[in-house]
């Protein structure tokens, strides 16, 4: 399937779901209809009591010294001027007895998806929203234990967290002007709580909107490809820093940090795959990460890579 085959199903008005991969070079796309006999389940905002769970997650996470190495290598390109702004990720080894449809039925997220029994997302990240002749994006930049004391306070005045978000909301702001007119900032660094694993997180978000278009329907695979990879995982400037994810991250993302998102034939919806567990030969894997400037501080990135390993 490709970014064309999206067109054609909006020209058509034809309900589906697509994925894409980090990427954008691996893209599927299922009819609603189709979902139950291709085993693929999804949720996008809806609010349900989930299942109660154990604290399951056994982590053998990446050590922080080969981290460091990494976290190193992207501040000397930060230095060399090749990027500035880099979302670093990595893999962490995970040990449960659920299935994939087990933590996906008893997870409890924004937006959930699980693709047969390969990977499981369960993301709190909105990336577009494209309704009537408006489309949104909701980069999310910026976390913090919602334990520690005056937290709401403390990220919200961290400099080092302003000057990221700032690089990620001015990027998809220029990604929006590709595809739409008028684009502008409508909320700057709102405070959303998340309920992660044993923890509380805070996320810092903010909307940008724009027109793109009474048309849009014929042309949701233009625009998405256009989007894509999402600048809030990738960095800025984007192509450069995807040169550099590519080389220092070591292993593949896939289908991690890449789209899915519902066409019902009058509203697009979509969230960046960013909590993320894929079944591989020997077990599961969990991955994630966090953005990296050069105000970073290495231990405090290996701590918010860890907290973002759990099921919601």
């Amino acid at each position: 399937m490709t970014f064309d085959d999206l067109n054609s199903f909006g020209k058509r008005k034809e309900p589906f779901l697509f994925i894409s991969d980090f990427k954008a070079q691996n893209l599927k796309i299922i009819p609603l209809s189709e979902l139950e006999q291709n085993d693929v389940e999804y949720r996008i905002e809806k609010k349900y009591t989930p299942k109660l769970h154990p604290d399951f997650l056994d982590k053998s996470a990446l050590p922080f010294e080969l981290y460091k190495k990494k976290f190193d290598f992207v501040i000397e390109k930060i230095k060399s001027g090749d990027t500035y702004l880099l979302n670093l990720t990595q893999p962490t080894q995970i040990k449960t007895e659920l299935t994939l449809k087990e933590i996906f039925e008893c997870s409890n997220a924004r937006y959930k998806l699980r693709y047969k029994d390969e990977f499981v997302c369960f993301s709190p990240e909105k990336f577009v929203e494209i309704e009537g002749s408006k489309i949104s994006t909701f980069p999310m930049k910026g976390t913090i234990d919602a334990s520690i004391s005056n937290a709401r306070e403390l990220i919200l005045n961290n400099q080092k967290e302003m000057a990221e978000h700032v690089m990620v909301v001015d990027l998809l702001r220029n990604d929006l002007s590709i595809v739409a007119k008028n684009v502008k900032v409508e909320k700057f660094r709102y405070i959303t709580e998340i309920e992660a694993g044993e923890k509380k997180l805070l996320h810092v978000s903010s909307h940008i909107s724009g027109n793109v278009g009474d048309d849009w329907h014929t042309r949701i695979g233009d625009i998405l490809k256009a989007l894509l990879p999402a600048g809030s995982i990738s960095g800025a400037p984007k192509k450069s820093t995807l040169d550099i994810i590519e080389e220092v991250e070591g292993y593949e993302r896939g289908y991690f940090s890449g789209v899915f998102g519902i066409y019902d034939g009058r509203v697009l919806q979509s969230a960046v795959m960013i909590r993320f567990v894929e079944k591989t030969q020997n077990g599961y894997l969990y991955k994630s990460g966090g953005g990296i400037t050069l105000d970073s501080v290495a231990e405090s990135e290996y701590a918010e890579l860890l907290d973002k390993v759990y099921l919601p």
